[in-house]
């Protein structure tokens, strides 16, 4: 696949390959034997082993979806700031897929917390970032990104992709090049210090934001409403017994995906 970015760094470095069992694996790797530069992209046609949030496998039909990770150095990020990038990743997804989708899509894609990619209740991608942190800095992350482009059938009804969305098939190449792109801007965005912008663009986008709903909190169906994000990523929600804040592991959207 030759793939073309409008960007300064971010897939100069490209490392196509059609099939591996994990792009964030493969990007690893690269980074510990000091042979990616910083916006090095790992892409594949068909990942067999994807990693997802909680440990969960994405799946993706070969040759048909965008299976990719990006080698960043956010050294300017303190251990306590991994949420900030985490907020920007997802909102450079949420910024591609507006692209697609124009002004159908407007009211309708939302980042669902921490950074999954939503069409209204349904699932368009997921992101998985893996940071490797040298003391009380960030040294290096890989960031490992999973959108369904032209893929039709999907084992969950809660599932979908650009094309069963817009009814049309799209160039891979064309899709990748755009979604690198809008990382660079965000990642741009993010390293000029323009935090501010980020968190309110954010929560704008929140998936189920200032609305009741359903979620598994302590192993039990509970009614609450999410308030906000946290600095550090928890997400607050406020209960019958008031605002709790949780992590990834301890509380779950009923009917989600995953």
């Amino acid at each position: 696949m030759v793939i073309s970015p409008d960007t300064l760094f971010t897939g100069q470095q490209l490392i196509w390959l059609p099939a591996c069992p994990s792009t964030n694996s493969v990007a690893q790797q690269l980074q510990r034997e000091n042979r990616a530069s910083e916006g090095c992209t790992v892409i594949t046609g068909h990942q067999t082993a994807g990693r997802g949030q909680r440990g969960n496998q994405w799946e993706a039909a070969a040759h048909e979806n965008l299976t990719l990770s990006v080698v960043w150095q956010p050294t300017f990020l303190a251990a306590t700031q991994q949420f900030l990038l985490s907020q920007a990743v997802a909102l450079a997804a949420l910024d591609w897929a507006r692209r697609w989708l124009g002004a159908s899509g407007e009211n309708s894609l939302r980042v669902k917390w921490p950074n999954d990619l939503y069409v209204g209740n349904q699932k368009l991608g997921g992101i998985l970032i893996e940071n490797t942190l040298s003391g009380s800095k960030i040294q290096y992350s890989i960031v490992g990104i999973g959108l369904n482009v032209n893929q039709r059938a999907f084992a969950v009804p809660t599932a979908t992709s650009l094309s069963l969305l817009t009814g049309r098939q799209y160039d891979l190449a064309e899709v990748a090049a755009r979604l690198l792109e809008c990382l660079e801007a965000r990642y741009l965005q993010l390293r000029a210090g323009r935090v501010g912008q980020l968190r309110q663009d954010y929560l704008a986008a929140l998936y189920r934001y200032q609305q009741p709903h359903q979620f598994l909190v302590d192993g039990r169906p509970t009614t609450g409403t999410i308030v906000g994000v946290e600095d550090d990523g928890h997400l607050a929600v406020r209960l019958a017994e008031g605002v709790r804040r949780f992590s990834v592991q301890e509380i779950r959207y009923l009917g989600e995906v995953t």
